[in-house]
């Protein structure tokens, strides 16, 4: 199975380790920075397994890595996956072109980029926490998720598909019935810009004391939060007819705010995740160049605005949201 990942973020580094390690995968790297890459990616899980990856060839031209790939594998940020899916359409052939999240648009681009007949795939979620401990040389898997879901299209064997994405994420996989399954989530899309309004919406040029932690300092104003923009998501999916997506409150087993914070503060996976916030003379400031603002509004929150806007589903709160986001990139 010869698979090519593009992209050299925390994703991009976990995945190459963990896909390499697999029986029969030989593996390319379509990177950026072809050059900051190290013969081997050694990835730690938090149980101190480790998978080591050692890359067949590792390229910034397309046609050197994509050229006869079985699995084109996109771990790339939203502004990213439009550019490249444009860049490496010609080298394609009859590989299956995937995203490791589809929630930053990926299934809106391809598309449009690569037609009706593309063979696709995509997660409704990241199949993994990660983070680069050293770029191009090693990283840090910090939570496997118990479960994935994912869209597949144009594939002629869906279930032998569905078991090899089993067989190379070390998850179990569903499968969804459509793309926007996939497409429109409330994960990041939601939680993170919700949480970003409720911590810095009016304290946009506060200096803070502290880098404040993501999810541990979570609070019932960022609970109460997500719950109203989720409700407001879920007037869109009953339109859709989009049935298996759960409600934020059922997918961190929570039953309102308090319940809520309790449950995402606690997640040990999460504890150490700071927030997008840079150091500044006298303390931290929010920083609204971290991909955060940057792909979680305008490739994320983007699309359930958009399809609102065309259903005329009311989203105030989501649209107050989305307004504040965007007017700070």
């Amino acid at each position: 199975m010869k698979i090519c990942i593009c992209g050299g973020g925390s994703l991009g580094h976990v995945c190459a380790g963990v896909l390499a390690s697999r029986k029969g995968v030989e593996l390319n790297i379509y990177s950026g920075h072809p050059e900051s890459w190290q013969p081997s990616i050694t990835v730690t899980d938090p149980d101190g397994k480790k998978f080591v990856a050692h890359p067949h060839r590792i390229s910034g031209d397309p046609e050197e890595v994509v050229s006869g790939q079985d699995m084109i594998l996109f771990c790339l940020p939203g502004f990213l996956i439009e550019k490249t899916l444009r860049d490496i359409r010609p080298y394609i052939g009859n590989a299956v072109v995937g995203s490791v999240v589809s929630s930053t648009g990926f299934f809106f681009f391809a598309h449009n980029v690569l037609g009706p007949d593309a063979k696709l795939f995509g997660f409704q979620r990241v199949p993994f926490i990660a983070r680069v401990a050293e770029y191009g040389r090693s990283a840090n898997l910090l939570g496997y998720k118990s479960g994935l879901a994912a869209a597949v299209e144009g594939v002629e064997d869906r279930e032998d598909f569905r078991s090899s994405l089993e067989r190379f994420f070390l998850t179990p996989v569903s499968l969804l019935d459509n793309y926007l399954e996939a497409s429109l989530t409330n994960s990041n899309p939601i939680l993170h810009t919700g949480r970003l309004y409720t911590m810095f919406f009016g304290k946009e040029e506060e200096v803070f004391d502290h880098n404040i932690l993501f999810y541990k300092e979570w609070t019932d104003a960022s609970s109460k939060k997500l719950i109203a923009m989720d409700r407001e998501f879920f007037r869109l999916l009953d339109v859709l007819g989009v049935r298996s997506i759960p409600t934020l409150l059922d997918y961190y087993e929570s039953t309102d705010a308090a319940s809520l914070t309790r449950k995402i503060s606690s997640i040990a996976a999460f504890q150490g995740i700071l927030s997008p916030m840079k150091a500044v003379p006298g303390g931290w400031k929010v920083d609204f160049g971290s991909r955060y603002f940057t792909e979680d509004f305008p490739y994320g929150l983007r699309w359930i605005k958009q399809l609102a806007d065309k259903y005329n589903i009311d989203t105030p709160v989501i649209d107050e949201v989305f307004a504040w986001g965007m007017s700070r990139i």
